[in-house]
């Protein structure tokens, strides 16, 4: 059994049935991660191995401890971890070591899983691109001179490089989609409210960010989306979810599919994007699916402003303790606080106005099609150098995270996202696709997925590194 790119489900299966033990993972965990790790810098704030090591013996010597029992995990470097560095990327909390799980955290250790370490962010991680002051950059493990993007992009190259078998992820504006299109993994973003956040501050207003699993196949998945879906009685926002861990490819034959390429020409794309999508739509054609163009469906100016002002709106929120760190801040997080601070209430209004009216629009448009589908960046993973591309096609862009504009249709209305690789370029460098649907349409995404997995297989036919 080879466990560096065995899917989750394969050594969970093994590790039950006691053909594997927790032990034998560890020790090829760790040597995977000493193989490359130095190379792509994804794994960071690592647990000595001879406790990981005592820890997996644990294991294998106690009861089944869950569905993820005897997994080796790193958890997204925005969630605290209890007696793991928790920086946020952030000097601020570069010596920051909680003695507490957050929830996230909390249901994947209930869960089994060993939490061997953190997986690298952007600072605070805002922008789609992995860097920070404390960590440095991670590198995709496609070329070690582009991004691997962000901000779960420690998550996606752990996967992609073996280092582990399943990821946890968050997503505000494209944070696990992005690099799961950069990485040639799976990202999924559950509808708003499946997946709850940390119950600190405000539990009522921001409903943009979610965390969310990243995997190597939609069937993987699913078995991480249950360990951390379920509703917590100190948050307002009950979802209510079926389990989809056990994931199986869809009868797709029959679906409608609706392709929305560039929204109109609205959307800059590099080249060969567009085409590499469209390549991979023939993919839904061969399994049956009927697959057409759908024109821009709503006002693409009208739904970037509204984002960027809920968006700035909520990050300055979370930035606003730190109000007094301002100069200790990045160029985009102090940007967000500025904004933010400066909104009135009514602009705020506004914007959720739009919001409402495009979630009208989109509600309409599913009565036509099970699912829609955009590209999943408008851009090939850039320098690793830059901290974010200034033009694209030769159209400037106007902010630090404009050029990811494609994801915000979705995230505005917290819909389901499957982020599904589709290729690679001329270039060699992977790209994505976002198949996305109504709200509660989370399994059917994920058996989607798992038909154009089992007709596709892009992270096994092109493993990283």
């Amino acid at each position: 059994m080879d466990l560096i790119r065995s899917s989750a489900n394969d050594l969970l299966s093994a590790l039950s049935s006691g053909r594997l033990t927790a032990a034998d993972l560890m020790r090829a965990t760790l040597d995977r991660i000493d193989e490359v790790n130095g190379t792509v810098n994804a794994i960071v704030a690592l647990r000595d191995a001879d406790e990981l090591m005592a820890e997996a013996e644990a294991v294998d010597a106690g009861p089944w401890r869950g569905p993820l029992h005897g997994l080796p995990m790193a958890v997204k470097d925005l969630v605290n971890v209890a007696g793991i560095a928790s920086t946020q990327g952030s000097p601020i909390f570069q010596h920051t070591v909680p003695k507490s799980d957050d929830l996230i955290a909390a249901r994947m250790r209930a869960a089994g899983a060993i939490l061997i370490g953190k997986t690298n962010v952007p600072e605070f991680g805002l922008g789609s691109h992995t860097f920070n002051p404390v960590y440095g950059a991670t590198c995709n493990p496609y070329d070690s001179s582009r991004s691997c993007g962000g901000s779960s992009g420690g998550a996606a190259v752990a996967l992609a490089t073996g280092m582990t078998a399943l990821a946890d992820g968050s997503d505000m504006m494209g944070s696990l989609r992005n690099p799961a299109a950069w990485n040639n993994v799976y990202g999924f973003r559950p509808s708003w409210g499946r997946v709850p956040s940390e119950p600190l501050g405000d539990t009522f207003l921001h409903q943009l960010s979610t965390l969310g699993p990243m995997a190597r196949t939609p069937e993987d998945l699913g078995v991480l989306l249950d360990v951390i879906s379920g509703t917590d009685p100190r948050q307002p926002h009950p979802f209510a979810s079926q389990t989809v861990s056990l994931v199986a490819p869809a009868r797709a034959h029959g679906l409608r599919i609706g392709w929305l390429g560039d929204w109109g020409g609205v959307f800059p794309m590099e080249e060969g994007i567009l085409s590499l999508c469209e390549a991979a739509l023939g993919v839904f054609t061969e399994l049956g699916c009927h697959v057409e163009p759908v024109d821009p469906p709503f006002e693409a100016d009208r739904i970037w402003n509204s984002w960027i002002t809920l968006r700035s709106w909520s990050v300055a929120a979370g930035l606003a303790p730190l109000a007094g760190h301002k100069a200790q801040l990045k160029d985009s997080a102090q940007w967000e606080l500025e904004r933010g601070l400066a909104m009135s209430a009514i602009e705020v209004h506004q914007a959720s106005l739009t919001r409402s009216e495009w979630f009208k629009r989109a509600a309409a448009l599913f009565e036509d099609y099970d699912a829609l589908i955009l590209p999943a960046a408008q851009v090939w993973p850039f320098d690793v150098t830059l901290p974010w591309p200034k033009e694209i096609a030769g159209q400037a862009m106007d902010t630090y995270h404009r050029w990811m504009e494609v994801v915000v249709p979705v995230s505005l209305l917290g819909l389901p996202c499957l982020a599904a690789p589709a290729g690679f370029g001329a270039g060699g460098l992977p790209m994505g696709l976002q198949i996305f649907g109504p709200r509660g349409s989370d399994a059917a995404l994920l058996a989607l997925g798992a038909a154009y997995h089992q007709a596709t297989e892009w992270p096994q036919k092109t493993p990283a590194l």
